[in-house]
């Protein structure tokens, strides 16, 4: 599916939500469904990752160019504050919170 697609696939749940003919829940579903078909499809330079570990990142889905740039990103879109260092690896604050996990392209 590429971006094109998946918009006009959003904007008819948002549509069909709008016009009372699906409830929020089914439009949750249906627009998750369309990024996930999204992401697991994605045809561009970089490639998508899924992050294996703790919470809150397991699961967490990015498109990125590299494994160390996917673990950046994971850690961000987690809400995790973070660097990776030249191995890849999570760097851990003095403090110890980051959550350990290792990136699989998906």
């Amino acid at each position: 599916m590429d971006r094109i697609s998946a918009i006009r696939n959003v904007e008819d749940a948002l549509r069909e939500f709008e016009n009372g003919k699906t409830d929020l829940a089914a439009t949750e579903r249906r627009v998750a469904a369309v990024l996930r078909t999204y992401a697991t499809e994605f045809d561009g330079d970089d490639d998508v990752f899924r992050a294996v570990g703790d919470d809150p990142v397991d699961g967490t889905v990015v498109v990125a160019p590299s494994e160390p740039a996917a673990r950046e990103r994971v850690l961000a879109a987690s809400g995790v504050d973070g660097e990776s260092d030249e191995d890849g690896d999570a760097r851990i604050d003095g403090d110890g919170d980051q959550p350990e996990f290792d990136v699989e392209r998906f």
